[in-house]
């Protein structure tokens, strides 16, 4: 008698949900890394990707997985409503902050930002048309009402000590086709004009006091982008010679990609990095880095895992990685 309880609730249950699957990934590695003259360390990291799907909608989770416990590296729901689309980013991820000297200058966050939100689009069928309208949109009005506490918590974080005052706005943007071109405007007074012209990706920012321009194009076989940077410019090119994928910067960096007896070898140069100020309070400065070479071999194994060796001219490094996806 209980087995046919038993049986009838779990026959209702699943006659009254929807059909759903759920898919597991991951990856896990291990390294070893002899640090040249300073003492060794092994480092590990593995990590899983869960996919759950209901009909029309899917949560998406990450976690790492090293460590005593898992570790949250994202959750996301994607849903439909009728015609609208919703999605919510549930996890406030913990950005790259690094530390003083060490990154590049306004690049990474002294302390970690909100990354939260929920996003509604909508598509709308119009006889033969569809009207599509999202939280972008072609025109956006967009308003934080909310005058929120941004001071840190924690010391060590390097955050601000102190409220930095009140941050409620309201931001409009506008985006308008002009033939082959785009123009922007935001609020801030910036313009953005862009547009592809004989196969030549271009974008042109007019700011105060530091107008940015950055352009890209595929020309006789070689990828091309180059930027300028209120006045600074910079570029790349690369290439395939002799089956050699080769990339070479404005800054003196050379990058060589290629195979050899079933291994795949990455030379790669970094030119040295000079050192430069942070202009925000809230960003990282950057540290003077002398130039280095490293020299990469990797191999898929009939085991499924893949080894990698990595050798790095700047401290005389030899790395030893292995690794498994599923």
């Amino acid at each position: 008698m209980k087995k046919l309880i038993a049986l009838f609730a779990t026959s209702a249950v699943a006659s009254g949900s929807p059909m759903g699957a759920v898919a597991l990934s991951g990856t896990a590695s291990v390294s070893y890394d002899d640090n040249g003259s300073a003492a060794s360390e092994t480092s590990y990291d593995a990590d899983l990707a869960i996919v759950g799907t209901a009909g029309s909608t899917t949560l998406t989770a990450g976690y790492d997985m090293e460590g005593s416990s898992l570790s949250t590296t994202g959750v996301s729901l994607a849903t439909t409503i009728g015609p609208m689309t919703v999605t919510a980013d549930m996890h406030n991820a913990a950005e790259d902050l690094g530390e003083a000297g060490d990154e590049l200058g306004d690049g990474n966050f002294r302390y970690l930002q909100d990354d939260t939100g929920v996003s509604v689009s909508l598509n709308a069928p119009i006889g033969d048309a569809t009207i599509a309208l999202d939280d972008s949109g072609a025109v956006t009005i967009s308003a934080d009402m909310y005058d929120e506490d941004d001071s840190a918590t924690v010391s060590t974080t390097g955050g601000l000590s102190v409220d930095s005052g009140d941050n409620r706005s309201v931001t409009v943007s506008l985006d308008a086709p002009i033939g082959d071109a785009t123009i922007g405007l935001d609020d801030t007074g910036d313009v953005t004009v862009t547009g592809t012209f004989s196969g030549v990706t271009v974008a042109h920012t007019v700011q105060d006091g530091a107008d940015t321009t950055t352009g890209s194009a595929s020309i006789a076989g070689m990828d091309i982008t180059l930027s300028n940077d209120a006045g600074s410019t910079t570029w790349t090119i690369g290439t395939t010679v002799a089956g050699t994928a080769v990339t070479v910067g404005s800054d003196k960096s050379v990058s060589a990609t290629f195979g050899v007896t079933g291994n795949t070898v990455v030379v790669k140069h970094v030119a040295e990095r000079a050192s430069a100020a942070s202009t925000t309070s809230t960003k990282y400065s950057t540290g003077q880095k002398d130039a280095y070479t490293t020299i990469a071999v990797s191999r898929d194994l009939t085991s499924g895992a893949a080894l990698a060796a990595t050798y790095n001219t700047f401290d005389s490094s030899l790395t030893l990685k292995a690794s498994v996806a599923f």
